[in-house]
């Protein structure tokens, strides 16, 4: 039973330390930890799975469905001939039932991302037990735990525990801890949500075999191919386009909004799985209606509930701001320009360098070939076989200040030839850069750089 199962009142029930249990009966907590710490001190968890206590560890309900479907599918391949009519009805509610997932119990149970119509809602609540994932109200909590909780112990589906596990072994093992809490007072709430939670065991007959049975018997009499395919081969197919959101989503793909978690965007998650596969995005902004949110984004579960609100079935469709989604992206592009910049080698700053006398600096030039521009001293005696300008000009400024020369006074020198020049910096001259100069002895290649918070006020010359 969850938090809000037993009434708990999140405000009278508040520990003195600050944090806010959602436990009911939960007694003040004067430790001051985190709330998932505390949620873990108070679910104990259960002792590891071995071979020897792995029979009594196995959900043997879950491992019968889950075992018992393809098994049936197989059966039916052998005993019953395929239809094209029946295969593409098969496809077709493959969709329907898939849509009472994603569309359903998922964005709109689990997310609220958008209101839906009465009529809408006993669809979707049909469809999602055509599915055989439990009830809304079951799976809906449970996702708002995995949410709350992503990628650690209370998270039911956790990406971290493994792919087998994230797929399929949360469902055959039983968990050795009780998931953490989630709100579900709106859900408990909703008359369609709670009915089809009280009669869900009629649903789901109803829905998964008896319907996909009817209808090609009625239509062109082949009720055994629709038992079959559209029953037990799409029920198949279902199932594994659900259960890869859990896996496929969080383990492949890229990361383009946030890196914190493992959740991933991937097309072909999203082609397998009716458009969830833009899950990257969809846990950084989980009320927006839209998973994938370019229109080539491949997501018929946004295509379906823009269709609906067309048609006045759904309505205050969810998105979430675009200036916020786009600071995730800088972020996330930042991160990658960041990298790139640590594998580049830089200049030596000025804290970096000797301070020379310009006395210093004329004398040691007669004996090596050093060149001042912009108040830092260059050692040029590698340089003289590769510059375009011919040797001439370098031997004319050595024990000089070529600042001016450098910068227009004879050519007005690149981009390029301001970064190499800069790598050869030995000093720099007492009393800093020439008076206006300031902003043209900054390399250009350092004129926009990536920063940490705390390296915004660190110099760069």
């Amino acid at each position: 039973m969850s938090a809000t199962d037993a009434g708990f009142d999140p405000i009278v029930d508040r520990p003195s330390s600050g944090l806010l249990s959602e436990e009911p009966g939960a007694k003040i907590s004067e430790v001051g930890q985190s709330y998932y710490d505390y949620s873990l001190s108070i679910r104990k968890e259960l002792p590891p799975i071995t071979w020897k206590n792995l029979l009594w560890n196995l959900d043997w309900l879950n491992v019968f469905i889950l075992s018992g479907v393809p098994a049936m599918t197989v059966l039916g391949c052998l005993v019953a001939p395929l239809k094209w009519q029946t295969f593409v009805f098969s496809v077709f509610y493959y969709y329907v039932t898939g849509l009472g997932i994603t569309a359903g119990y998922h964005r709109l149970w689990s997310h609220r991302s958008y209101n839906a119509s009465a009529l809408l809602e006993w669809f979707l609540a049909f469809a999602g037990a055509g599915a055989v994932e439990g009830s809304a109200h079951w799976w809906a909590r449970g996702h708002r735990a995995h949410h709350r909780y992503t990628d650690t112990k209370l998270d039911p589906y956790n990406a971290k525990e493994g792919f087998l596990y994230a797929h399929l072994g949360w469902m055959l093992l039983k968990p050795r801890r009780k998931i953490g809490t989630a709100d579900i007072s709106d859900l408990r709430k909703n008359s369609i949500v709670q009915f089809q939670h009280k009669y869900y065991l009629v649903f789901l007959p109803l829905a998964a075999f008896i319907f996909p049975t009817v209808v090609p018997w009625v239509f062109w009499n082949d009720p055994i191919g629709g038992f079959f395919y559209a029953g037990f081969a799409r029920l198949m197919f279902v199932h594994h386009s659900t259960f890869c959101i859990n896996s496929l989503a969080h383990m492949f793909g890229t990361q383009p909004y946030d890196y914190i978690k493992t959740p991933r965007n991937h097309l072909f998650t999203a082609m397998v799985t009716i458009g969830e596969g833009y899950h990257n995005y969809h846990h950084q902004y989980p009320t927006d209606y839209r998973v994938g949110t370019a229109w080539h984004h491949y997501d018929p579960t946004k295509w379906f509930i823009w269709t609906a609100k067309q048609l006045g079935l759904a309505s205050h469709l969810k998105q979430f701001p675009e200036n916020e989604v786009n600071k995730g992206k800088l972020m996330m592009e930042l991160r990658k320009l960041r990298e790139f910049q640590s594998q580049i080698e830089w200049p030596k700053t000025s804290e970096d360098l000797p301070v020379v006398s310009w006395d210093a600096y004329v004398q040691q030039a007669k004996e090596r070939p050093l060149i001042l521009i912009g108040g830092f001293i260059h050692d040029v005696s590698t340089f003289f076989d590769y510059h375009p300008g011919g040797v001439g000009y370098l031997k004319k400024y050595i024990g000089k200040d070529a600042t001016t020369a450098f910068f227009g006074g004879i050519y007005e020198h690149s981009n390029g030839a301001h970064n190499l020049c800069a790598m050869r910096r030995v000093g720099v001259l007492h009393g800093g850069v020439p008076h206006a100069m300031e902003e043209k002895v900054v390399p250009p290649g350092q004129l926009l750089q990536v920063a940490e918070h705390d390296e915004l006020k660190k110099p760069v010359v």
